[in-house]
């Protein structure tokens, strides 16, 4: 199975899938298309049958080989490849039994080392795949697609494994925050499913931020600085104002488990406009609720010491935590975590300092926690993959299948 996981993520991490938040349509970028008609052709050789929609939604099914009745579970991952760094042009290059010593990407003076990134002492031994240094590696979530498609095609090359319905679904647009937007529950038809979306080995997660962003606009008045006086407002010092109200420790870079944050993300203008782009995070839902409103009690602050009121604050949420509606239906972390007893991988349940179409999806109906794929140091140059761990990943989803097979008497989800 190594081989082929190595071939089949190396095909797909060579197209270009990168996603576009620019963009209006969906997918955001036709360029998905590729590797969404490819896998399509592919399910459909294996014996599944395929449905894709006109949004790049590609849905599959593996049909049960068992006479009870049992529920349907669902595996999903996102084709699509981040913004943040070059993704075209992708040569992903192989590190047989890692050594822990620094690995030189490519012809670049970019260097992947335990020094900076330590937790690849995890991964020493490991056959690795890594970038030349010139692009992201896509792992985030290839590693996730060639992880499901390796674990049909056992399931379909070994009918003495029993196992109910399977729903497969690969979509567009989730590092841009559109992947669950427009897939739709009911035709998916599962009652439950399973993101490979996770990082590291033996992460089983099922609690997110709640998320939000915001966007603060500060809006000045131009004068010549020669007779600015009582008349000038700039809004650069607003902007720097505005951040400065909020707590200086509740960042990113000083935040850890489950405390929350404000994130700025962006702050560009001039003395007559400026813009701060932020994104809000928190687990709890009544602090995350009180943060939003940290930020319109800022604006009100400052705006009470000018005429116009020039601060305005625009916040738009993104999603929930989606531990709100899977601890409901505490079977669907009890499935996995008997899968990895069996296969002796101890369960990280940490909450995700983030989110996945997990988070959505729950909300939407479906309950969906996110399980490892075995990468790292997503969206960048020193991205990487593990293929023992993805084999592993492989044969969490089999077992999975196997478990809920198993389990007759497992409760579905309305």
């Amino acid at each position: 199975m190594k081989q082929q996981l190595i071939e089949r993520l190396k095909t797909y991490a060579q197209i270009d899938t990168q996603s576009n938040p620019d963009s209006d349509t969906t997918p955001s970028t036709d360029k998905q298309w590729d590797l969404l008609k490819l896998l399509e052709r592919t399910l459909t050789d294996m014996g599944l049958e395929t449905d894709m929609d006109e949004n790049g939604y590609l849905f599959a099914t593996l049909n049960s080989n068992v006479d009870a009745e049992v529920p349907t579970v669902g595996f999903l991952a996102h084709v699509d490849t981040s913004p943040d760094f070059n993704a075209s042009n992708v040569h992903p290059q192989i590190i047989e039994a890692y050594d822990g010593q620094p690995i030189q990407l490519g012809n670049t003076d970019r260097v992947l080392s335990q020094d900076v990134f330590p937790g690849m002492k995890q991964v020493e031994g490991h056959t690795l795949m890594v970038t030349d240094g010139t692009s992201l590696l896509g792992a985030d979530d290839k590693a996730g697609v060639v992880e499901i498609v390796e674990a049909m095609r056992y399931l379909t090359e070994h009918p003495e494994i029993k196992h109910g319905r399977i729903r497969i679904g690969f979509t567009p647009d989730e590092e841009i925050g559109r992947g669950p937007h427009k897939f739709d529950v009911d035709r998916f038809d599962a009652d439950f499913a399973y993101t490979m979306d996770g990082s590291e080995y033996g992460e089983l997660q099922y609690e997110s931020f709640n998320a939000a962003g915001a966007m603060v606009t500060c809006h000045g008045v131009n004068v010549h600085p020669g007779s600015a006086k009582n008349a000038m407002v700039n809004a650069l010092l607003l902007a720097q104002q505005f951040n400065q109200l909020l707590p200086q420790d509740e960042v990113p870079e000083r935040t850890e488990g489950y405390e929350g944050f404000y994130h700025l993300m962006q702050l560009n203008g001039d003395v007559e406009e400026a813009k701060l782009q932020y994104i809000i995070r928190d687990h709890d839902r009544d602090t995350f609720e009180s943060r939003k409103t940290k930020l319109l009690e800022i604006r009100d602050d400052i705006n009470s010491h000018y005429a116009n009121d020039p601060v305005e604050v625009d916040i738009e949420d993104q999603y929930y935590n989606m531990g709100d509606k899977i601890q409901a239906v505490p079977h669907v972390i009890d499935i996995p975590k008997r899968v990895f007893e069996r296969l002796d991988i101890t369960p990280n349940t940490e909450p995700i300092r983030g989110g996945t179409d997990g988070s959505q999806l729950s909300f939407k109906g479906l309950p969906t926690p996110n399980i490892f794929t075995g990468c790292a140091n997503f969206h960048g140059p020193f991205e990487y993959a593990s293929i023992d761990i993805m084999e592993q990943a492989v044969k969490v989803i089999v077992g999975i299948a196997e478990e809920v097979a198993k389990s007759q008497d497992t409760t579905t989800t309305d």
